[in-house]
């Protein structure tokens, strides 16, 4: 088994990304979803209390069947509130409530993400991208990484570098949520259309 990782700046990108995947016979118990909580208007003014919610936020999110209509919001150390859904938002939870050491950081590394690049997917999330992980046999590794580069993921290592220009030293689970703009906001939530 492989994980494949892709962030993506807008919603309507991952969204899109993991219809494709379960259209193409990617089991949603597969796929992970995990949002900063500013892609849905609804959650903009909710507070960052630690505390996960089971609210279930998919019909806000345009979810339907599969992976989608599961999408819940939480509380992750260092990004604040998330929607999200799958097996990688339930590791990351554990993470947060006692069960491993880590929340998405941690999620991520046992999943076999290398931590340089764990770190920039968490750090994306916290300014306000979407992040996709997918387990796949290794045999299906080269279609699902075609389906996610379909929908313009972010480049790691480009990303990785515009953060350290700017300051950025790694990814700090202990500060605070990122406060975005509104016109971030609004750049997050767009559409996404091939």
């Amino acid at each position: 088994m492989r994980t494949i990782s892709k962030a993506f700046d807008s919603y309507g990108q991952a969204r899109q990304a993991v219809i494709d995947l379960e259209a193409a016979g990617i089991p949603h118990a597969d796929v992970s979803l995990v949002a900063n909580k500013h892609v849905s208007a609804e959650y903009d003014d909710v507070e960052d209390s630690g505390a996960a919610t089971g609210a279930s936020v998919g019909a806000v999110l345009g979810g339907g069947a599969g992976l989608l209509a599961g999408l819940g919001l939480l509380a992750i150390p260092g990004i604040g509130l998330v929607v999200a859904a799958g097996w990688l938002a339930s590791t990351a939870l554990g993470a947060v409530t006692g069960a491993a050491a880590g929340g998405l950081l941690g999620a991520l590394t046992d999943a076999g993400v290398s931590r340089e690049d764990a770190e920039v997917y968490a750090e994306s999330v916290r300014r306000g991208a979407t992040l996709v992980t997918v387990r796949t046999p290794d045999a299906d590794a080269t279609r699902v990484e075609a389906i996610l580069a379909r929908h313009q993921p972010i480049d790691v290592a480009a990303r990785r570098a515009d953060y350290r220009r700017a300051g950025w030293t790694g990814f700090d689970p202990k500060a605070e949520p990122y406060a975005l703009s509104e016109a971030e906001r609004e750049r997050i939530r767009r559409p996404y259309t091939l």
